[in-house]
């Protein structure tokens, strides 16, 4: 089966002299397109020096068309050690290595890759011990990794370790797209500490490039990168960063250019996630929330967008600490559409005791409120901004807090609206999403521009192929 059976036994022999704890066996190995093949492959331990001396276990298996392809490498790891996932090793144990990636015959070696292995491994320990407790549970899972990597699949070991994953690794949050505010998302959200994972799902074409580099590079704890649309399986909340960059000479192209993008998503997001709630941010906003809403199929509850959730924190932050308001910031609130046409609006109608008192006080904060959108005209949106926005949805979603935020929400049947448009309006989240909507004070002039808003969203959104 080898075409080059010569070399690889004499690379092979060397192997064993340098190393003669390891041991040979052939065996069938699964890649990731579900091929199969038998494959020679070698396991021991190499001496790492991290402090003390260990000695880690490996595995090796070497590719029929060694030397002139790199062998596929995996720790393998005893069920009281566990996988401290890092730059050169992923959850499930298997190591990347610059020598791996710049194999290049007769220059590289095997001897020459497990020098570069244990270098790697003394400036960060790929393996833990684990307590008593925990190695009984990683024992199992050990097992199913195990046969992985021989190539034997067991479903429903596979469920049941699935289940104990998704346990331990409750909060998981899935950003999709890896330009600036997608990287802003990550580390905004791995800075609030309110997920347990986050995946960063580079759609990009061609290698890591630039922040995703940089991630990568460094390294953050918790935070995992992949081209792979199964890597969100089980998310929590979806955040959609994504834009196309194609070339559409009109505003409808660009939109159209976006619907097309989203077409290839969602669906693979929906299956790999069914229970997410999707946490929309690309633009525009109120149209991308409503075209994830149908492509998804999820109720109206489970897709969100971004709306106006940073617009109103900024607006409350105004009326309280730049202007010193003396009406309640916490009932204030922009709402409709992202851009020049948000409304500031309020939830409290208890004004005062009397008409005229009632007619003073609306006056009163009429002007205020004005004010306060005039500071708040100057403020644009950064990528980081909002992906502290987008930290501040997700952790009231996780933590199921039924914090008010006013995000894109389905709004036919409020402010008699009677088509299927998406804007922004005071909703209650929850871990499930949008809990409930708060109850707007009635003014005519409010609805007047939410109608108009949602007119002309819904011409648009006829005009587009789902």
């Amino acid at each position: 089966q080898y075409k080059f059976r010569d070399l690889t036994i004499e690379e092979l022999k060397n192997v064993n002299k340098t190393y003669p704890n390891f041991t040979f066996s052939m065996n069938t190995y699964t890649f990731k397109d579900g091929s199969q093949k038998d494959l020679l492959n070698f396991s021991g331990t190499v001496p790492v020096k991290y402090g003390n001396s260990y000695n880690i276990p490996i595995r090796l298996w070497i590719l029929d068309s060694h030397p002139f392809a790199p062998p596929i490498c995996f720790l393998k790891p005893t069920v009281n050690m566990g996988i401290s996932v890092g730059k050169h090793v992923d959850a499930n144990g298997r190591i990347y290595l610059p020598y791996l990636q710049n194999w290049s015959h007769p220059k590289s070696t095997v001897i020459g890759l497990i020098k570069e292995m244990i270098a790697k491994f003394e400036e960060e320990l790929p393996l833990y011990s684990l307590s008593s407790a925990d190695a009984a549970r990683q024992s199992e899972l050990l097992s199913y990794i195990a046969k992985i990597t021989e190539g034997e699949t067991d479903m429903k070991s596979k469920s049941k370790i699935d289940g104990d994953k998704n346990d331990r690794c409750f909060n998981k949050i899935t950003v999709v797209g890896a330009g600036d505010l997608g990287i802003a998302c990550v580390l905004a959200v791995a800075a609030k500490g309110a997920a347990d994972k986050v995946v960063l799902l580079d759609l990009s074409e061609g290698a890591a490039k630039g922040g995703t580099m940089d991630l990568e590079i460094f390294a953050l704890p918790n935070v995992e990168i992949s081209k792979d649309f199964s890597a969100s399986a089980d998310s929590k909340v979806v955040v959609l960063t994504v834009n196309s960059l194609g070339n559409a000479q009109t505003y409808l192209d660009v939109i159209q250019s976006n619907v097309d993008l989203f077409r290839g998503i969602i669906p693979a997001i929906s299956h790999y996630s069914q229970n997410t709630v999707l946490l929309v941010a690309s633009h525009p906003v109120e149209v991308m929330t409503y075209v994830s809403w149908k492509l998804s199929a999820f109720p109206k509850s489970r897709v969100i967008g971004v709306g106006a959730n940073l617009d109103t924190e900024r607006f409350q932050y105004i009326l309280t600490n730049l202007l010193k308001a003396q009406v309640p910031a916490k009932d204030a609130w922009i709402i409709g559409e992202q851009g020049e046409d948000k409304v500031p609006s309020w939830t409290n109608s208890n004004l005062a005791a009397n008409q005229k008192e009632a007619m003073t006080a609306r006056n009163s904060r009429e002007m205020v409120a004005n004010r306060a959108m005039e500071v708040l005209q100057g403020k644009g949106q950064r990528s980081w901004s909002v992906g502290l926005s987008i930290a501040d949805l997700t952790d009231s979603i996780l933590k199921d807090k039924r914090k008010v935020h006013s995000v894109s929400t389905l709004a036919k049947g409020c402010c008699n609206i009677n088509s299927e448009v998406f804007l922004s309006l005071p909703c209650i989240l929850g871990t499930n999403g949008v809990i409930e909507m708060v109850k707007l004070e009635d003014d005519p002039l409010v609805q007047e521009k939410l109608q108009s808003s949602a007119g002309s969203l819904h011409d648009l959104q006829q005009q587009l192929k789902l």
